[in-house]
């Protein structure tokens, strides 16, 4: 997984794991929001998977000012450069 800078294509940060669990999403926005320090009003886009969806993870979004973006359900285009 990674968060990338949709103007430039930079990766911001990434988390690489053996399988999807909270804890690797938590990390990498964290990794993320220490090299951007004003993080207030930046739209973080993902799909709805179960992890975007957690309470823990959207807390942690709100905290930093980050504005949180779903695609819509069963539209893949939404996720598409």
């Amino acid at each position: 997984m990674c968060i990338r800078d949709r103007y430039n294509g930079e990766i911001i940060s990434y988390k690489i794991s053996k399988r999807p669990i909270l804890k690797q999403v938590l990390d990498m926005v964290k990794d993320a929001t220490r090299k951007i320090k004003e993080t207030k009003g930046i739209i973080l886009h993902s799909d709805q998977g179960w992890q975007y969806q957690n309470r823990r993870y959207q807390e942690l979004l709100k905290e930093k000012g980050i504005i949180q973006s779903m695609s819509r359900k069963g539209n893949c285009l939404d996720n598409a450069v």
